[in-house]
């Protein structure tokens, strides 16, 4: 392990939309670092060119996003899951994204809006927390339940709006339904107004690599007709990709 490398992305990890702008004090606090650390730390990045600094405080600047771009043009999943993205949310009309288990989090890989533009999360790079999404529940779905029990004990389930699961047996609950239908679905549980349906991408030894969804606005879309209407093509997708993963 390299210390200074591992000290260095935590730096650009604790930048996000509730920290966009950090002091140096701010950065040692989040990061567990001491302040000269910190220092030295944002000094030689902004050398680098992915922070630059105004009036005491630090941020990042656009070429982090060259870091994001090497994994999309280089993984083979993303390049994979698009298309189909793509042909899913045509035939559709609805917004559609791919996104893998990345901690307490789904990472999103891949997606597209379809003119739908139902949420802000849906879009490459976005992180959206796995208890409370369609995506994160078929990808626990896939671990062996003492897995879950210990990353479910692990969490902080916040209700993000009233509809939000905060009961981890309930949530346990969700997630053994996820694991027994091969899909699942969430109502309103990370955003007021959005629902989604999302099934597991495997590949040909059962191995599940990724989940896919297609997310719709409660006002246009029941959650009979989601499973109904919306369940046969992803199912549809998710076997043209088991081929490909």
């Amino acid at each position: 392990m390299v210390a200074g490398l591992e000290k260095g992305l935590a730096v650009i990890a604790a930048f996000d939309h509730e920290r966009p702008r950090m002091s140096i004090s701010d950065v040692a606090r989040h990061c567990g670092l001491t302040r000269a650390a910190a220092r030295r730390y944002l000094i030689t990045l902004e050398h680098l060119g992915f922070v630059r600094s105004e009036r005491k405080n630090w941020m990042l600047t656009p070429k982090v996003l060259r870091l994001g771009q090497s994994y999309m043009h280089s993984a083979r999943l993303p390049r994979i899951v698009e298309p189909a993205l793509q042909r899913l949310a045509l035939a559709l009309k609805e917004a559609s994204s791919a996104g893998v288990l990345d901690e307490a989090d789904v990472l999103c890989i891949a997606a597209t809006s379809a003119g739908r533009v139902v949420s802000s999360t849906l879009q490459p790079g976005t992180r959206v927390p796995a208890y409370c999404t369609a995506n994160g529940r078929v990808l626990l779905a896939a671990r062996p339940q003492a897995e879950v029990d210990a990353w479910i004990a692990r969490q902080v389930l916040a209700p993000l709006t009233p509809h939000t699961v905060t009961n981890p047996q309930r949530l346990r609950i969700e997630i053994a339904r996820a694991r027994a239908q091969g899909h699942a679905v969430v109502d309103q549980e990370l955003e007021l107004g959005l629902r989604t349906l999302s099934v597991p991408l495997q590949n040909h030894r059962g191995d599940t690599l990724a989940a896919l969804n297609i997310s719709v606005h409660a006002s246009r879309i029941g959650l009979d007709q989601l499973v109904n209407d919306y369940l046969p093509a992803l199912r549809h997708a998710q076997a043209q990709l088991r081929t490909l993963l």
